[in-house]
């Protein structure tokens, strides 16, 4: 039995309730404490606890906390409970028969601080003892309970989202359309893990780590809704780095909101906001300096202070944390979503914004930048007190909400896929060179699903890691064959490759029943991607096919249009998914100059697809590349290899660094003395690592 913890007022009942149903192992499935939250014309209305079953059906818990009061009308608070949830079960088709309700129902009263008052054959059953939980739950069983799971898609409030892409005009039963309309079914159901991390909520600081496509995003609108409906006077913030993320933050917000008060959202009390901002756009770091009069710094003053690309807003918050004397509160809650691409400074400043109790939920991926400098710990993340304590520090103690949440299951790559984006992001099968980078912390690969099938998951020892179904569901690979759903091919030019994507697109439009917002064209390379992808959108439109180029032909905050194929490059492609999706000019994944950032961003391309994937790419490096994906294959898209030693990871994490263009060009200045060399490999602006063999042997001989 999965208990899972939301906000109640009724403390002392639903912990015993909670207690009660932990000792039923022989039970399965969920009890709810402070859920659901049903919409009605009234507004919200909150179940104390509701259990849900495959062998008793729905059960609703009024719990009552103290002594017997005769002036609580059982009745009238047992119908409302009853007729409340009725409603909302009798809007989805499959949970009726005829006009009646196809799912068994009951009502109960739990007093556990009543004394001889168990009524448990009544029309208004109470409950006071354990015994009296035993024997009402065997008094209920649901034999025709084949809509248990449609059941718990309607009670997590998920069926709306999952279902957003309606495929009535499917005809074909084999279509790539009709394999996307039942996989879109399949996963209809948030999993544990889903489901505690909307529902459970900390005073303090809550962190949600898990694979891309386990959710996270979802679960963060889902749990911005539930909070916004449990404390409408809470003024809570989500925050994130890509800005197409804007606009899923507020449809899914907005539909979960109707779900649970059936009414709009108070967009007065919430605010989807960017994580930097500027003076046209909100941003969490812009009203931060604001409010505090101090120095705002915009893109290329934080880039030319910072002196190395891409960690600007990174100073720019060091910057403002240390010159702010006195924060401001202003939130009750902030969520910060892809925490992954944040330095510790900036999840700071929102920790110091928040209102005590300091509610933060930071959610991340582990290996979405698959880089050995993972996330700090929270103890470094938000630092010490005056007395030398960790201001943070997060625990799962028994019968509390849980601090520590690992979404390990994905919801949107099958295995073939996620773990070829693995292998070929760590070097895994990697011929020349060998691995590229790798985790210090083992348990991080046990933490999102995989398994050691062979060998030890240890420094220096041979292993060999696989997923099994639980973490990688069949279904998400069995719906077409595996030469189907991930595709490598090597083209001679850029010509070919582009005559294949036309062509594909074509076919899948016009053959597969796939929609035009079904297929994302990637090139991993944001510099040269404008250029790239021109000539094929125009040839796309010449065949009546229409596309966008994200953020260039569409605004920042938006990605997909119903009427459109979107192209993006690799930053912007962050945060979404679509069922096929195309990787173009691959071959740049596979050049040694800043080798990490490279397979990084392959990496991200393919955890972007839901169904199928085709990775192209012209040239000698992208024959390169499919050769190493062959070995990925050829070992059933599992990963073995060496664990490397400690020593052998700091190495790995210089020689594939991602090296700045001040430390490039120090490398190619032919006029370099003796003396700035030594210097410069002294200071560890560069190391021995980045040098060429015959300039090592230069060096050495001149030693």
């Amino acid at each position: 039995m999965i208990v899972i913890r939301g906000g109640t007022d009724k403390p002392v009942s639903s912990q015993k309730l909670a207690d009660y149903f932990e000792s039923r192992t022989d039970i399965d499935g969920y009890l709810y404490l402070g859920y659901p939250i049903i919409g009605t014309i009234e507004g919200g209305y909150q179940i104390d606890a509701l259990l849900l079953s495959d062998r008793h059906g729905v059960i609703v818990f009024h719990l009552i906390e103290g002594a017997f009061n005769e002036k609580i009308e059982l009745s009238d608070i047992q119908d409302e409970n009853y007729t409340k949830l009725e409603s909302k079960l009798k809007q989805h088709k499959d949970l009726t028969k005829g006009r009646n309700l196809a799912v068994q129902l009951n009502v109960a009263t739990f007093a556990s601080a009543w004394t001889n008052r168990s009524d448990i054959k009544s029309d208004y059953p109470v409950l006071v003892t354990e015994n009296d939980l035993t024997d009402f739950l065997e008094a209920k069983n649901w034999e025709d309970n084949q809509n248990y799971q449609k059941l718990v898609s309607v009670i997590q409030s998920i069926t709306t989202i999952r279902n957003r892409n309606k495929r009535g005009y499917v005809k074909k039963i084999d279509s790539k359309g009709a394999i996307l309309k039942k996989l879109e079914e399949s996963i209809a159901n948030l999993d544990r893990g889903q489901s505690t991390a909307v529902i459970e909520t900390v005073d303090g600081v809550q962190r949600i780590r898990g694979l891309a496509g386990s959710g996270k995003t979802i679960v963060l609108a889902l749990k911005v809704a539930y909070l916004h409906t449990k404390n409408p006077s809470w003024r809570i913030a989500v925050t994130f780095n890509s800005r197409s993320l804007k606009n899923q933050f507020k449809h899914f917000i907005t539909l979960f909101t109707f779900e649970h008060k059936n009414e709009e959202p108070d967009w007065d009390k919430i605010d989807i906001i960017h994580a930097w901002g500027s003076p046209s756009m909100r941003g969490i770091y812009y009203e931060i300096c604001l409010k505090h009069n101090v120095n705002y710094l915009d893109f290329k003053s934080a880039e030319s202070i910072a002196k190395s690309y891409g960690k600007g807003f990174d100073v720019a918050c060091e910057k403002a944390y240390s010159e702010i004397e006195s924060f401001q509160s202003y939130y009750d809650v902030v969520l910060v979503d892809e925490a992954q691409d944040f330095s510790p400074y900036f999840l700071r400043l929102c920790y110091e914004i928040l209102k005590s109790p300091k509610r933060l939920v930071y959610a991340y991926d582990e290996l979405q930048n698959i880089s050995n400098k993972q996330m700090p710990s929270p103890e470094e993340l938000f630092g010490s007190d005056s007395n030398n304590n960790a201001c943070v520090s997060l625990h799962n103690d028994q019968g509390k909400p849980k601090q520590d949440i690992v979404l390990n299951v994905c919801y949107r790559n099958s295995k073939p896929i996620l773990a070829t984006a693995h292998a070929l992001g760590f070097g895994i099968y990697r011929k020349n060179g060998g691995l590229i980078q790798m985790f210090d912390q083992h348990q991080l690969w046990l933490d999102v699903g995989y398994k050691v099938k062979e060998g030890k998951l240890e420094d220096g020892e041979q292993v060999v890691l696989t997923r099994d179904k639980r973490s990688s569901p069949d279904f998400l690979e069995n719906h077409s064959p595996i030469d189907d759903l991930i595709i490598f091919k090597s083209f001679n030019n850029e010509a070919e490759q582009i005559a294949y994507l036309i062509a594909e697109i074509e076919k899948n439009i016009k053959e597969d029943e796939l929609k035009l917002d079904d297929i994302m064209v990637i090139h991993p390379d944001p510099y040269t991607a404008k250029r790239a992808v021109g000539m094929i959108r125009e040839q796309l439109f010449s065949k009546g096919i229409n596309s966008n180029f994200a953020g260039i032909t569409t605004s920042p905050d938006e990605f997909f249009r119903d009427d459109a194929v979107v192209f993006t490059q690799i930053y912007r492609a962050k945060g979404n998914e679509a069922s096929m999706v195309y990787i173009i000019n691959a071959h740049e994944c596979f050049n040694h100059t800043d080798l990490a950032q490279k397979r990084n961003m392959l990496f991200t391309a393919l955890t972007r697809s839901k169904a199928w994937v085709r990775v192209l790419g012209y040239g000698r490096n992208m024959r390169e590349l499919q050769k190493e994906f062959e070995e990925v294959k050829s070992n059933h898209f599992e990963l073995r290899f060496l664990y490397p030693t400690a020593a052998e990871r700091e190495k790995l994490s210089i020689v594939n660094r991602d090296m700045t263009e001040a430390e490039r060009k120090k490398l190619q200045r032919k006029s370099a003395s003796l003396d700035d060399l030594i210097q410069s490999l002294t200071n560890g602006e560069i190391h021995k690592e980045d040098l060429s063999e015959e300039a090592r042997a230069k060096l050495k001989a001149l030693l």
